[in-house]
């Protein structure tokens, strides 16, 4: 029996995931090599810890800045872009 997988969008690319990751894994997944960029140097940062602890994983998810992407679970759909420099919080 074949896994189910639900259509995400990274950075517009439509990738196949299993509905239990995370929007950082999905990210991964997609092979995008970085996540975000630094405010503060511009260095290119990817998620870490996977857990919640470290904060890298910022993305910017369905137009929402700033959010703990490993601590999201994707959703059919769900728009998953990088997140380059410093963002507005809403």
């Amino acid at each position: 029996m074949a896994a189910e997988t639900i259509t995400v969008y990274v950075d517009g690319k439509p990738v196949s995931v299993s509905p239990h990751d995370s929007a950082a894994a999905a990210a991964l997944h997609a092979g995008v090599g970085y996540t975000r960029t630094s405010p503060a140097s511009g260095e290119k940062r990817a998620p870490y810890c996977m857990m919640g602890v470290c904060f890298e994983c910022l993305l910017v998810i369905d137009g929402v800045p700033s959010c703990q992407a490993c601590m999201v679970r994707v959703r059919p759909g769900m728009r998953i872009e990088r997140q380059l420099g410093v963002q507005e919080l809403s």
